[in-house]
């Protein structure tokens, strides 16, 4: 996609500029009265700092706003042409999608790809398929956001020693897509991503406190605090797949054993549906293993919810392990919502019943007393708006 991001980048120069083009952002059309009001500016200054966002395209005025009484103001709303990618890279998967500069998702294409072939492998693919999505929604590309399903160094846009990717450790991930698309590059954690995608437009939406559980393959947190992710020191907080449970527990990918993410990530769900099957506990899971020759979190959901006994205690097994590391985490960091997403939860209300029965018991009341635990609604987009966000919050900065 050489010519995606040749064009000169707009710059922000003012931190106002900035507030207006996030209200805009996350908020929609304005009239000039309401945005004036909304930032607390007065009339002459919120005119020059239009009329700059204007003159870099960033900005469009037209349109009669609806009328307040008196003469009427027009409406103020992000350029038409802006265009976003977000990129989700998970440990099997991969999505791609073109946004507008409101990350709003206007094409996207996901696709089975293993993490494990490495970054060469999978950022190739990666910029293969965005060549596809931003021909379908060409634009003007003003950033590009990516989620990477490991611990991340946000500062520098590299993957910090994941354990489930080999090969890529420091791999320069930011700076190669970055001159790949001429734009500026955001690299988080998937779930981060994920975390801000459904803040900016799912069920979490504009909550200011809130908790994003993936349960993939592997297990991960996105922590928002006061409306931003909260990442720690060094990019690892929210990893709780790695908390142990059991210091006799079964072998973790990480190297440790009992953790969360060995008991029930997707690959474990995998090897106990396995064991099950070849058994005869499961006659379900047996006929599935017969037909297929290999099992998933899919094929487990769909047995236990026609009945078979031995699949249903897997996910109330595993929900209720999930769910005693969320009451702690909702009895430290007080959120607002719990939010469930990634693949496995689309074991869907079995295990947030778990869910919500082992936090609702173990944490405190005032805590819990009016804390919605809901599935995520956004599916495989959570992480591709999430990441768009991102690049968007980094496009919107004032340089510095």
């Amino acid at each position: 996609m050489s010519a995606t991001g040749s064009g000169r980048q707009p710059h922000v120069v003012s931190g106002r500029q900035s507030e207006l083009l996030a209200v805009l952002r996350d908020e929609g059309a304005m009239s000039r009265v309401a945005l004036g009001e909304r930032l607390e500016l007065p009339r002459a200054k919120l005119t020059a700092e239009l009329a700059r966002l204007v003159d870099v395209g960033l900005v469009q005025v037209g349109g009669p706003a609806a009328s307040r009484g008196g003469r009427r103001s027009t409406l103020v709303h992000l350029a038409d042409d802006l265009r976003v990618l977000g990129v989700d890279v998970g440990a099997t998967s991969v999505t791609v999608a073109v946004t507008d500069g409101r990350c709003e998702v206007l094409e996207s294409h996901s696709e089975e790809c293993d993490v494990r072939g490495g970054p060469a492998h999978v950022l190739s693919r990666v910029a293969e398929l965005a060549d596809v999505v931003y021909a379908k929604a060409p634009g003007r590309l003003i950033g590009a956001g990516i989620g990477l399903p490991g611990p991340v160094s946000f500062r520098d846009g590299m993957p910090v020693a994941p354990p489930i990717m080999p090969g890529w450790d420091r791999y320069p991930v930011r700076d190669e897509l970055a001159g790949r698309w001429g734009c500026p590059v955001t690299v988080d954690n998937d779930v981060n991503a994920m975390a801000l995608g459904e803040r900016h437009a799912g069920v979490a939406r504009s909550l200011e406190d809130l908790i994003f559980v993936k349960v993939g393959t592997g297990i991960g947190c996105g922590i928002v605090l006061g409306g931003r992710v909260y990442r720690g020191v060094a990019g690892t907080a929210g990893d709780i797949g790695h908390i142990r449970l059991d210091d006799f527990g079964p072998a973790c990918a990480c190297g440790e054993v009992g953790c969360l993410e060995a008991y029930f990530g997707g690959a474990a769900l995998a090897r106990d549906a396995a064991t099950l099957a070849r058994s005869g506990r499961s006659p379900a899971l047996a006929g599935a293993l017969r037909d297929r020759g290999s099992l998933t979190a899919a094929d487990v959901g769909a047995a236990a919810a026609a009945g078979d006994f031995a699949a249903a205690n897997l996910v109330r097994e595993g929900g209720r392990r999930l769910g005693h590391v969320v009451a702690s985490l909702v009895s430290f960091l007080n959120p607002g919502m719990v939010v469930i997403g990634g693949g496995v939860s689309g074991l869907g209300h079995s295990l947030l019943a778990e869910v919500r029965s082992a936090v609702y018991r173990r944490s405190l009341p005032l805590a819990t007393g009016n804390l919605p635990i809901v599935l995520s609604e956004l599916g495989d987009l959570a992480g591709v708006i999430g990441a768009a966000w991102s690049a968007t919050d980094r496009a919107f900065s004032a340089a510095g």
